[in-house]
């Protein structure tokens, strides 16, 4: 516990490894991703979509018209929960493993609140109860052999719109970490997850571009449903004091989402919007 605490306060960053997920899943998992990018592009186009109100879609760069930049890679995206996508939406020669790793990850993700509740002083179900689990989005990325990876990223500097991501990457590598202004490599580990802090617990990081490859990843968002609800997120009163004031305030989930697709990823955190 004490070491999830410091590698979250210090990194915003940890691997995990005996997490219960099977090996097979998740290499089935990555393989699954690649055999949908690797099919025909008429069959690929059937899920093309920049509606993101639709609870599955594929597209490139979902911030293509605001961010100063695009990234070199394709995304394939679905909603797990509260709401699922229904499983006839999803594509055929992935449906089963996207089902099969979804489920895993949701059990995973409750494990890992529950430690960092504890591991902040509280209850082991606070974050739960706050509803930090309740919404998961599964995202595969598939970034493709630059010729002239000097001149772009896979993915640009950025902190993720929700409370935490377990991230599953293959073998090539590319992810960095900002640490005291410095990028960071983080390598992969065999069998490992990567568990990223995101802008609602906060921690920046980005992708290189590669002329090797493929590079594939497979991202689980446990964020805040952005739908109508009326929820309110703010600090966590049990952890304020007077010598320890809240640093932003309060808003909805729907605000929030709102904002970080219209801001697009710039490199700056959306948080900044809502610092007092």
């Amino acid at each position: 516990m004490d070491r999830v605490r410091e590698a979250s306060e210090t990194w915003g960053f940890f691997q995990i490894v005996n997490h219960g997920v099977p090996v097979s899943i998740l290499e089935e998992m990555l393989d699954g991703i690649r055999r949908f990018n690797e099919q025909r592009t008429e069959i690929k186009k059937q899920f093309y979509t920049r509606d993101f109100g639709k609870k599955m879609g594929f597209h490139s760069n979902f911030d293509l018209f605001s961010s100063p930049a695009a990234n070199w890679r394709d995304t394939m995206y679905c909603v797990i929960a509260p709401n699922p996508v229904e499983p006839e939406e999803l594509p055929a020669v992935c449906r089963e493993i996207m089902i099969e790793y979804s489920k895993q990850v949701m059990r995973l993700g409750r494990s890992l609140f529950k430690l960092m509740s504890e591991s902040l002083g509280l209850s082991p179900d606070h974050l739960i109860e706050m509803e930090c689990a309740g919404s998961l989005l599964l995202i595969g990325h598939y970034y493709p052999p630059c010729p002239e990876p000097d001149l772009t990223f896979g993915h640009t500097k950025h902190s993720d719109n929700d409370f935490i991501t377990v991230l599953l990457q293959d073998n090539l590598g590319g992810l960095q970490v900002q640490h005291k202004n410095q990028w960071v490599d983080v390598p992969p580990i065999p069998g490992a997850l990567v568990v990223n802090i995101g802008d609602l617990f906060q921690a920046k990081h980005r992708v290189l571009a590669s002329n090797h490859g493929p590079r594939i990843s497979v991202a689980s968002f446990f964020g805040r449903d952005s739908g109508p609800s009326s929820k309110v997120y703010a600090p966590i009163k049990e952890l304020l004091s007077e010598d320890d004031p809240p640093k932003y305030r309060p808003t909805t989930a729907k605000e929030y989402s709102e904002f970080f697709r219209a801001k697009g990823l710039d490199g700056t955190s959306a948080l900044l919007y809502f610092r007092l």
